[in-house]
């Protein structure tokens, strides 16, 4: 099995990098990628693991993008981690992020929520602190009780708790994973409740861009939405990619390498030369 997107402790997965590996071993994954959000923080611990569980672990990240006042995820497989365009690029993601928490914390602050800042911080255990982290806090503190309930209520944007942030450029994100010689996949399609035709604008726009993948199985996906998706990627000649998507043990629907084979006709990213090194 193949699953080439999932999260760890290292941004707002709820798993420490090498029991996301050796999680995903023992549901019989073979060739993984660990996509952190902005950051390749975990790899090295996830490659240890990988090097011990028969595992071939690629190299990922997903890379936050602002295009056109929209969010979009481009994850990034088969790089040089230590390329200094691409680190150079996440680190200035990784302070975006880190201000963005502050503010959050401070909005939610005036809402009831004590030391939401500190307290996110002992949460990620030396990761980046995301949005999940302060839903914790809410739920921990009464103020929500779940955190499906937290984010309706308060983290989504439009709600009192949400900040607003500037990602990467599309351009940049995929040239910095070009630069680090790797393969850019345009995550998750269905996943940012757009419509039909603005979906079809950003795939177009990745294509043009230089993206090299579509994201066409996730965890969440009908077989209807990936034989559309399967159809985007034969249009703009982009292969095609799965992954989970898992963040915690907890989503169960989201487990490791639970994924459906891809629709025929599209050519499979895992068999590009860059993720067979």
């Amino acid at each position: 099995m193949i699953d080439l997107h999932c999260h760890s402790t290292a941004s707002d997965g709820r798993l420490r990098p090498g029991e996301v590996v050796a999680r995903a071993a023992q549901a019989g994954v073979r060739r993984l990628a660990l996509t952190d959000h902005d950051t390749t923080a975990g790899l090295a611990e996830a490659r240890d693991v990988a090097d011990r569980v028969d595992v071939r672990l690629i190299a990922g990240v997903e890379i936050s993008v602002t295009w056109q006042k929209r969010t979009l995820h481009v994850v990034g497989l088969g790089f040089d981690a230590d390329d200094p365009g691409l680190s150079a690029g996440l680190a200035e993601l990784q302070q975006a992020r880190d201000h963005r928490a502050r503010a959050i914390a401070q909005k939610l602050s005036r809402l009831g929520l004590d030391d939401g800042y500190e307290r996110a911080c002992r949460l990620a255990d030396g990761g980046q602190i995301a949005r999940p982290h302060f839903a914790r806090l809410l739920v921990e503190d009464g103020l929500c009780k779940d955190m499906n309930q937290a984010f309706k209520r308060y983290l989504r944007p439009g709600k009192p708790g949400h900040r607003s942030i500037q990602w990467a450029g599309l351009d940049d994100a995929i040239g910095w994973i070009h630069g680090a010689g790797g393969i850019a996949v345009l995550a998750h399609p269905f996943g940012y409740g757009f419509s039909a035709a603005w979906r079809r604008r950003a795939v177009a726009a990745f294509a043009d861009a230089g993206g090299h993948a579509l994201e066409i199985c996730t965890g969440t996906t009908e077989r209807s939405q990936e034989i559309t998706a399967a159809a985007h990627a034969r249009e703009h000649g982009l292969l095609g990619s799965v992954g989970s998507d898992f963040h915690a043990p907890e989503q169960f629907w989201l487990g490791l390498g639970r994924l459906r084979d891809l629709p025929s006709g599209v050519a499979p990213v895992w068999d590009d030369a860059r993720l067979n090194v």
